[in-house]
């Protein structure tokens, strides 16, 4: 097995990189065919592989996914091993050891009827391509096993947050930074505002999380930014906790004078 991991491991797979992904499709699907000597449907949806072995009509669905949040690249510098009992490398932990665990499992069942083993390839995005996928294998299962990482301990994890996606677009007016800066309205300065309320929204009591991620501003760097944007990630426990932050990011506003803000979900 921890071969197989390494294997996985060393085909990188970065969500947004559709060769690599079809790559790390390929590698998978032949790993699947020599352990469970069947190979898998291959389904592409909007350019990203997926897969899926199904025994009989799914009764219990174990899912996983293969893409990953590392660059290509990481591997130079995190290269795959086990070093005193520790295994690492590029997506080891989220979630190609997960991967092969479910493979390797499912081989060692007497009876595999009823059981579907479905790997996404864009999970680390929200699964835009593969929800529906997900959800139609789901139904009329008795049970979905996701066999991403434990929890703290090893302890088994049997709910998940709820999680939204929001980009925040600032506009202002760009001027020369050193000759006239007051001429314009600076959307990184705008951003900067925004960014620390929004973080305000959190609630840890709660279980809640509000974090701005991605970030990118301006066009040179002698000019007054004439426009910024930046992702949030937001995660609850209830759908109270996050319609009282959807409601408090559509409300926000501008501070600057001149500055414009929209929210995009």
């Amino acid at each position: 097995m921890v071969a197989d991991i390494g294997a996985l491991v060393r085909c990188e797979s970065p969500s947004r990189d559709r060769e690599a992904l079809l790559r790390s499709a390929d590698v998978t699907a032949e790993l699947g065919e020599r352990v469970l000597g069947i190979a898998p449907e291959r389904l592409v949806i909007d350019g990203t592989p997926h897969l899926r072995w199904r025994f009989g009509t799914p009764r219990v669905l174990l899912l996983g996914h293969h893409d990953t949040v590392w660059p290509l690249g990481s591997l130079e510098r995190l290269p795959f091993g086990v070093e005193d009992g520790v295994l690492r490398g590029p997506g080891c932990f989220d979630m190609k050891t997960g991967v092969v665990m479910a493979l390797h499992a499912v081989a060692a069942l007497e009876d595999r009827e009823g059981v579907s083993i479905l790997i996404t390839g864009d999970e680390e995005l929200g699964s835009p391509s593969s929800r529906d996928l997900i959800e139609d294998e789901a139904r009329g299962c008795a049970a979905a096993l996701v066999l991403e990482a434990s929890a703290d301990g090893g302890a088994v994890k049997v709910a998940r947050k709820g999680v939204s996606v929001y980009r925040v677009h600032v506009t202002g007016r760009a001027a020369h930074a050193g000759l006239e800066p007051e001429r314009g309205v600076n959307a990184s300065v705008e951003a900067a505002h925004l960014i620390l309320a929004i973080s305000a929204l959190g609630d840890p009591d709660a279980g809640t999380t509000v974090t701005p991620t991605l970030l990118r501003a301006g066009s040179a760097s002698n000019t007054v930014p004439a426009e910024a944007e930046f992702s949030v990630d937001v995660r609850a426990v209830t759908r109270a906790e996050q319609e009282r932050v959807h409601a408090a990011l559509h409300g926000l506003g501008a501070t600057l004078p001149g500055a414009g803000v929209r929210i995009e979900d």
